[in-house]
């Protein structure tokens, strides 16, 4: 079941890290750019469409500025990306120039996904690159983006991005075989696990934070990135990309690496963005009836059933629902702000109209623009 789904993949995301492709003292490392390169192209050959997300910008910098260490100020960081980020991408035209394929930068924050028409234009010029023949290459724009509108690390905008083009296979390369089922590195028994129908919480729990201090991602991230890319109905391959042809040869059917199962989802792809990609405001806290409204009947919520708002909110932000526990179990668009939900919270239709003069929206949040998330 597993190498026929991977032999059949046509349209793959492909995450390279930033150890394959740079260090802070070496910079570049153009071997190892111009052998991925090698191997992709050929992919790419197979008639299968391949997206680039790669790292390697601010290590990049680092080295071309020769800082002494890893910037942890964002400002420097940005300047080492400014830097970087055009060395990479020089790097990559050449590497595949050789093998007679064009590429494209593209440079994403995640404001630019969490504006539905910005995310379609993202998508729109996406898939004509790729009808072209091209070769996206995409990065964080860590030059201009900050902590609000950071994806915080590329395992989790190739998940994003594997939705934006419904990529079949997002394959995350890095310095790791796969998943085992206990730090190699510490434990030599650990064996790797080849499939992983289901990403529990136990496996959550053992993937532990990056062990460099160059990247800002590590197992944890590659964790959630697939569980990301599986609410989407995309699988994850988690594979060591020191390897030669490793990629290659697992498209051809071959065992490496670890699969991860993605769920089956039903939604469409405006309610995966509502529930996936965009990032609450606020919270709204909810009374059992309305908890058993939107979960039980699919209905949509209206003011009587809050009892509780948090947070500083406009009218079309995301907000989470949450039941009286604490439980966030539903996203969506709200119709009202914060500070007019604070007026009508826990009212019926009829004493809405009095508080506020007249009634725009019956509901807070619309069916359709709410998405139960079972979290």
């Amino acid at each position: 079941m597993r190498e026929q789904f991977l032999t059949a993949c046509k349209r793959i995301v492909v995450k390279i890290g930033s150890s394959l492709v740079a260090s802070p003292k070496g910079g570049l490392r153009l071997d190892r750019i111009n052998r991925l390169a090698k191997e992709l192209g050929t992919i790419r050959a197979t008639n299968r469409e391949i997206v680039v997300v790669s790292s390697g910008a601010i290590v990049a910098g680092i080295s071309h500025l020769a800082l002494q260490t890893y910037p942890h100020e964002l400002p420097l960081q940005q300047a080492a990306a400014a830097v970087g980020q055009s060395r990479l991408m020089r790097s990559y035209e050449t590497a595949f120039e050789e093998t007679h394929h064009k590429i494209a930068q593209i440079l994403l924050t995640h404001q630019d996904l969490a504006d539905r028409r910005r995310f379609l234009n993202a998508r729109h010029t996406l898939t004509t690159l790729l009808q072209l023949g091209v070769i996206p290459i995409i990065n964080e724009n860590d030059t201009v983006a900050i902590d609000e509108i950071r994806f915080g690390d590329n395992d989790t905008l190739a998940g994003q991005v594997a939705h934006v083009v419904d990529a079949d296979l997002l394959v995350i390369l890095s310095d790791v075989n796969g998943l085992y089922t206990q730090d190699p590195h510490f434990h030599p028994s650990a064996t790797l696990i080849p499939f992983v129908p289901v990403i529990t919480p136990e496996i959550e729990e053992s993937a532990g934070a990056s062990r460099t201090l160059n990247s800002r991602g590590g197992m944890i991230t590659k964790i959630r990135a697939a569980k990301q890319a599986g609410r989407f109905g995309v699988s994850t391959l988690l594979l060591n990309g020191e390897t030669p042809l490793a990629l290659q040869q697992v498209l051809e059917g071959q065992e490496g690496g670890t699969l991860f199962q993605p769920q089956e989802s039903s939604l469409t792809s405006r309610k995966q963005w509502i529930a996936f990609t965009l990032r609450p405001k606020g919270e709204l806290i909810l009374d059992e009836g309305a908890v058993n409204a939107l979960t039980q009947r699919g209905k949509s919520l209206l003011p009587s059933g809050i009892k509780k708002v948090i947070g500083s909110f406009m009218t079309g932000d995301p907000v989470a629902c949450l039941t009286e526990d604490g439980k966030s179990f539903a996203q969506g668009l709200t119709n009202y702000s914060s500070e007019t939900l604070q007026r009508i919270l826990g009212k019926k239709t009829s004493e809405i109209r009095k508080i506020l003069g007249a009634l725009e929206y019956e509901e807070v949040i619309h069916r359709d623009n709410l998405v139960l998330t079972g979290s």
